[in-house]
């Protein structure tokens, strides 16, 4: 994990955070380019990276390997072809050499599209990437690229890069009657949250237990490049997360005059899944019965497990975490906090927004805190270098009790240090395995008080 303690300082909150260090000791995202993990989420979809030597293989082993141990999937790890870039195409160019390896990922590669992303030396250079692609989109070959060059910003917003090239590159023109009942689900950030592939089950299991058809788009359970060729004829988009894809659904808006409907807090259990679907079945007009009868059945089943743990929560009550901390990603760090603060009660201490969100969507995440619930307000902070979160936490106010951390690999020493428990959540994340795992929805809410209590136990024994 090593490669990941240095990294270019982004764009800061204030003017004084922009005069402090000009580097971040364990980052917690990835380059523009790690994107190409967003590529490789998509079924059948194989990034092709222009870029120096290293720079693929880094990112798959950091934001997928090292991050829940998830697999390359079908197109990224060791399958994304690379250009290797070296002082050669700094000098002369790299665009042949791009245009070579495009010729022979066609000929061993079996994929239903191809995504170019750039590194640094070429966007640096000026190598023209879009007319090379361009010359093999005339020639009907399914393909497009995006510019990701690291100073262009980190892999959040790679992410948008991929998904719009795709959008504005790939996607035919549509004037048809679209499909009221179905949905474009635009959520989480694919491979960097670690329990992406689990939660976007969950999120499409729910949407269709109220009688939605999902376009999830991205991991196991999406169609593929077909589905990406539906979206257009989804009655509308929804983004499901503080920010992430919200400029990609105004891009859908503008293109197809599509529907937006942005619920910024992603939901984890009872309380909040309810509410979330309630809002979503009204947006679409769906009928009530139907959603009601839904909602309580998942309830049923859900505090029919609740009940079974209340003996232990009431039995070992004393000896429980009574304030916790998050330091991550802002659409698990407002899920978790709501859910922490709204259905089991715990006070919270310290948030911390680590992905260096664009400054015109901070107010909105602000405010998303200030109303965890209606008698508690949470003041967030924006810090993206380990050791100011780390003192950040330090100096937090825990009470007479051990804290509970919800945070990542990077807070481990830390929390032995407190002598509290650690519940790991973001990027990255290294002591855990992640296969199907979704801490979200009424069974991902299940998971996490297992999750969440076991670490507890285990720690106090």
């Amino acid at each position: 994990m090593a490669l990941l303690a240095l990294k270019p300082r982004a764009a800061s909150d204030t003017k004084a955070e922009e005069a402090e260090a000009t580097h971040i000791e364990l980052v917690r995202y990835a380059c523009a380019i790690g994107a190409m993990q967003s590529a490789a989420a998509i079924p059948r979809v194989v990034p092709i990276t222009h870029c120096g030597p290293g720079c693929a293989d880094k990112q798959y082993m950091n934001i997928a390997f090292y991050n829940g141990y998830q697999s390359a999937g079908y197109g990224g790890g060791p399958v994304v072809p690379s250009t290797n870039a070296s002082q050669r195409e700094v000098i002369f160019g790299g665009a042949e050499r791009l245009r070579e390896l495009i010729e022979s990922s066609l000929k061993v590669i079996d994929a239903d599209l191809f995504v170019v992303l750039t590194g640094c030396i070429p966007d640096l250079v000026g190598d023209d990437v879009g007319s090379v692609v361009r010359d093999f989109q005339k020639r009907g070959v399914p393909i497009v690229y995006a510019e990701t060059g690291g100073f262009r910003g980190n892999n959040f917003t790679g992410h948008e890069a991929v998904s719009q090239a795709i959008i504005e590159q790939y996607l035919e023109p549509w004037d048809g009657t679209r499909d009221a009942k179905t949905v474009n689900l635009w959520s989480l950030l694919p491979y960097h949250n670690t329990f992406w592939r689990g939660d976007l089950e969950e999120i499409k299991r729910l949407l269709e237990g109220i009688g939605l058809k999902v376009n999830v788009l991205f991991g196991p359970d999406s169609a593929g490049v077909s589905e990406w060729r539906d979206i257009p004829k989804a009655g509308f988009n929804l983004v499901l997360s503080p920010w992430l894809n919200l400029s990609t659904a105004k891009l859908l808006k503008e293109k197809y005059d599509q529907p937006l409907l942005h619920i910024p807090v992603l939901p984890i259990g009872a309380r909040q899944s309810a509410a979330f679907l309630r809002e979503v079945a009204a947006f679409a007009k769906l009928p009530e019965k139907h959603v009601e009868s839904f909602i309580e059945t998942e309830e049923q089943r859900y505090y029919t497990y609740i009940d079974g743990f209340t003996d232990f929560y009431s039995e070992y009550w004393w000896g429980l975490p009574a304030k916790f901390a998050v330091a991550g990603d802002s659409a698990y760090n407002l899920a978790l906090t709501k859910f922490l603060v709204t259905q089991l009660g715990l006070i919270p201490a310290k948030q911390i927004v680590t992905e260096d969100p664009p400054l015109e969507y901070r107010d909105a995440i602000r405010d998303e805190f200030r109303r965890i619930d209606h008698d508690v307000s949470v003041e967030v902070e924006f810090l993206e270098d380990s050791y100011r979160i780390h003192e950040a936490i330090r100096g937090a106010d825990f009470g007479q009790k051990p804290p509970i951390i919800f945070g990542t690999t990077w807070e481990r020493d830390l929390v032995k240090e407190m002598k509290g428990s650690i519940v790991e959540v973001g990027f990255p994340t290294s002591y855990e395995v992640v296969l199907s795992r979704s801490y979200v929805g009424y069974r991902g809410a299940l998971t996490l008080l297992e999750r969440i209590y076991s670490t507890v136990v285990s720690h106090s024994a």
